[in-house]
Parts: structure tokens; sequence; C-alpha cells
């Protein structure tokens, strides 16, 4: 993890995926800390309680190459809208 934290009024996630490349997600709920090792698979945080969107439970996201700003979807093999799932068993 590379920032852990509350932005404005939103806590922010952001991932460091290394070769110049981060993600960053909010509004979220994590129990992550800066520097911490994440794995493909792990769960790394939940929608933070209210979210975004009509139900309150959408997230933004946010890719950065070399510091600027790109199309998240360009590193999303399949197109289509992405929906986020609850975790199997909570």
């Amino acid at each position: 993890m590379s920032f852990v934290g509350v932005v404005v009024d939103r806590e922010v996630l952001t991932v460091d995926h290394g070769e110049g490349h981060k993600s960053s997600f909010e509004p979220v709920s994590s129990s992550v800390r800066v520097g911490d090792r994440v794995t493909r698979g792990q769960v790394i945080a939940n929608v933070a309680t209210p979210g975004h969107g009509p139900g309150g439970d959408a997230v933004h996201w946010g890719v950065r190459e070399n510091g600027e700003y790109v199309n998240p979807l360009q590193f999303v093999a399949d197109l289509r809208p992405s929906v986020l799932l609850p975790v199997p068993g909570e």
C-alpha cells in the first residue's frame, strides 16, 4: 500500500503496482496500512458507508501512470461496466 487515509472527508486507498502504476479507490474502509504487501485476490477494503451512487454502494476507481491520471478501462480485459460483488460468506 502506498497510501491509506482520509482525503477531504473520504477514506482513500492507493495500491502501488510498480512500474509507475497506482490504483486508488474511494470511499472505502480498510484495515491495511501503508507499506503492507498485498496479494492477488486478497480483500483490501470494503465500500465505506455511506458510499456513492443510487444505493450508496459505489466506489470511485482511478489509475495513475507515472503520476498522470489515465483511463482505467485500458487495464481491464473485459470492457463491460465493472460490478463489485460482495465477498462470499460476508
